[in-house]
């Protein structure tokens, strides 16, 4: 199969960057996305030119490296699908396809295709992590906890925190990701000791970085390719507006 392909092309976050468009000819319909851009990327080398920068890693939709909006929409679009997941037999022989890096002022573009996500990560560094004494690994089996609640521990901690919810929000919103990291951690007991303080600590990062405001339009859950339910950002507000109170009457005293 052939593509045309208009891609995002910019050499560095001070640059000025455009569309160009290539050529992907004899496309093999069984490739994923990212196979058929190092098919492009080897013609483009061949004859010279610089290659298209995009990011990669383990290529099974677990890492979340693989962030790009393909036709304008994250990751394609596709159901509980991630770049590298997503086929070529998906698109039409001779069809027009438009490549960009994620679009939003916290995920400032490195080069091409790749933004810089360092913002989540220092989200996470403010408290998403258990620091309380809970004993060693062979203690954890030892803790009992209702199997409701470990399901909806490992639905939150699905999350791969690859940005695509922060692309599809009209905001630019980081409340899905957030929400489902204080979440899992929250609803199990080995976290829930200091829940108030890292919701706290993860909110006021997730402002400080620059992500946008949610607005509940449901945009993020649709894109979600680990299908991160939208309950989770109620949950979030709900432990949020606790640990506000909690933390107001401390400080009133």
């Amino acid at each position: 199969m052939k593509l045309t392909l208009k891609v995002w092309r910019q050499k560095d976050g001070d640059s000025r960057g455009e569309f160009a468009t290539y050529q992907a000819n004899d496309i093999n319909p069984d490739m994923s996305f990212l196979e058929m851009l190092d098919e492009v990327n080897e013609s483009l080398l061949a004859r010279g030119e610089e290659p298209i920068a995009f990011d990669s890693d383990c290529r099974e939709g677990i890492c979340g490296a693989c962030s790009m909006v393909i036709n304008g929409l994250p990751h394609g679009g596709r159901k509980a699908t991630t770049a590298c997941q997503l086929h070529m037999r998906l698109f039409e022989d001779g069809e027009t396809v438009t490549v960009e890096p994620w679009r939003a002022r916290a995920f400032p573009v490195v080069r091409d295709l790749i933004v810089d996500r360092s913002g989540f990560d220092r989200i996470i560094q403010a408290g998403g992590f258990v620091s309380v004494s809970t004993g060693g690994a062979q203690d954890a089996n030892v803790i009992p906890i209702p199997k409701p609640d470990a399901e909806l521990a490992m639905d939150a901690a699905q999350c791969i925190g690859c940005g695509a919810c922060v692309a599809a929000c009209k905001n630019a919103s980081a409340m899905l990701f957030v929400a489902a990291k204080v979440s899992h951690l929250a609803i199990l007991p080995q976290g829930r000791v200091e829940k108030n303080r890292r919701v706290l600590r993860m909110v006021e990062a997730m402002d400080s970085e620059g992500f946008g405001n949610c607005t509940v339009t449901g945009s993020c859950e649709a894109v979600c390719p680990k299908e991160i339910s939208l309950n989770f950002i109620t949950r979030l507000n709900q432990e949020y507006a606790v640990a506000l109170l909690k933390s107001t009457g401390q400080s009133a005293r």
